[in-house]
């Protein structure tokens, strides 16, 4: 018997974040966006204000990911790098 099971592409997205002023922002992005169904790992780099989000897009859009971060107080945008 054989069960055929879809394959979870998990995909790195980067955002650029506006606004930070403190590093308790970091925590404050990272419980907000680690919230979303499909997100598998965030982290926030304070000093260069990227926000790297592991997360499987067929669950979680980069539009989903982008409102988590200014649900938390944040302007972000995806960055290309």
């Amino acid at each position: 018997m054989s069960s055929t099971t879809p394959s979870t592409a998990v995909t790195r997205t980067i955002l650029r974040a506006e606004g930070f002023s403190c590093p308790s922002c970091v925590a404050k992005i990272e419980k907000q966006v680690g919230r979303l169904a499909g997100v598998s790992a965030v982290t926030v780099q304070f000093a260069s204000s990227r926000i790297e989000i592991d997360h499987d897009p067929q669950v979680v859009g980069v539009e989903a990911l982008i409102a988590a971060v200014a649900k938390a107080g944040y302007a972000s945008t995806a960055a290309a790098f």
